[in-house]
């Protein structure tokens, strides 16, 4: 078994590390602009395109890279080291794989090449008030009406859907009391529709919640919205075998930024271990209490980082989904409790300078503590674990 990385692995690295050497000098903008203004720099999303990470799963025959899930998962978590995670390369990497899975081969002429280049940002749209982890229970429906469908419902915590330029809608086309009625699973049902952001009927409002690496959240309500036919991504009463299929990237990516994320809050914990003195001349990084809470996230950190790259590398073996999904949700948990275990840890290192705005790792906390929420909570997690791989009953 050969744990080195490949040559393409270690070049596409060295890209993207010389990329932010040439971006250092707008580094602290950039950490400014993304976790005190909620905006993210669209010179990073740019960067992100040259560099092939935005086209890693689109194939080459679509204007891609190819570079696989693996390739991607190592950027994104090269880019977070540096305190620069990115949402919505993970959002757009759904609709990108929707359409992939499930799209026809003109919605993958058309979509695929501008998802590569950079040229759609795509927003995803799944919980509402009422149906947030028990998403089936969703009420917004798509209407068949001749040529097109009719959208109409509401979506919550839906992230960055003001800079989107589309948004992928999942909604019902057999209302809730039918599926009851004719004794189908709740899954049946559903279809993905792919909106411009700006669709007449769609109407945003901002919701007060703390910044995701530079994106706001925000309540949608689509009231009549026109789609067209060639905007539903497979078909449109099974809709959720191909969202499935987006679900474990989405997981594996979140699982690698975290890895990225622990990376720079641990940097700077041992930074300002190693100089900061307190009682004479002798570091604080020579006491225990704090070498061990540091030495704690490197060994998670590293477990992570091992369960995520062979989570991508299952995804890109093209392994079976349920295969790839018992380690992309393990990499998803073991990454959101890292995150949080390193950026706790960076704090109390730091003491009273963790909280002073400029180190970042204060403002980090939202997103770190956010992915023990989302994508999918833990304990929705560790209820999958236990039934699918320890074949425990089922506990909810």
């Amino acid at each position: 078994m050969n744990f080195s990385q490949s040559d393409e692995l270690a070049m596409l690295v060295e890209v993207v590390r010389d990329l932010l050497r040439k971006r250092e000098d707008k580094r602290e903008g950039y950490l400014r602009a993304i976790y005190e203004e909620q905006a993210f720099p669209e010179e990073l999303w740019e960067d992100m395109g040259k560099v092939g990470i935005l086209g890693a799963l689109v194939p080459e025959e679509y204007g891609g890279t190819g570079l696989g899930l693996l390739g991607m998962a190592t950027a994104l978590e090269e880019f977070a080291s540096e305190g620069l995670g990115n949402a919505f390369c993970v959002l757009t990497t759904m609709a990108n794989m929707a359409i992939l899975r499930g799209g026809s081969e003109d919605q993958k002429r058309f979509w695929l090449p501008r998802i590569a280049e950079g040229r759609m940002k795509c927003a995803f749209a799944i919980t509402e008030p009422d149906a947030g982890t028990n998403s089936f229970v969703m009420r917004s429906f798509a209407a068949r009406d001749g040529e097109t469908y009719r959208l109409s419902g509401s979506k919550g915590w839906i992230t960055g859907a003001d800079v989107a330029d589309q948004i992928l809608v999942v909604a019902r086309t057999v209302p809730l009391k039918e599926i009851g009625d004719r004794g189908l699973p709740l899954t049946h049902g559903i279809g993905l529709f792919l909106i411009d952001a700006d669709a007449p009927g769609l109407e945003r409002q901002a919701m007060d919640t703390a910044g995701i690496e530079g994106f706001r959240q925000f309540m949608l309500y689509f009231d009549n919205v026109e789609v067209p036919l060639d905007r539903c991504i497979g078909d449109e009463h099974t809709g959720v075998s191909v969202l499935f299929q987006a679900l474990n990237p989405e997981r594996i990516l979140a699982a690698a930024t975290a890895v990225g994320l622990s990376e720079f809050a641990l940097r700077k914990a041992i930074v300002h271990a190693s100089e900061r003195r307190v009682f004479g001349d002798t570091p604080i990084g020579a006491y225990q209490a704090v070498q061990h809470p540091l030495a704690r996230v490197r060994v998670a950190q590293e477990s992570t980082r091992l369960l995520t790259q062979k989570a991508a590398w299952l995804f890109d073996e093209q392994a079976s989904p349920d295969e790839v999904g018992h380690y992309a949700n393990m990499a998803k948990l073991s990454g959101s409790e890292l995150a949080v275990e390193a950026v706790d840890a960076a704090i109390q290192t730091l003491g009273g300078g963790g909280f002073i705005r400029d180190n970042h790792l204060i403002n980090l906390w939202s997103t770190a503590r956010l992915l023990k929420t989302a994508p999918v909570n833990n304990e929705m997690i560790l209820n999958q674990i236990a039934e699918h791989m320890l074949g425990l009953p089922r506990s909810y």
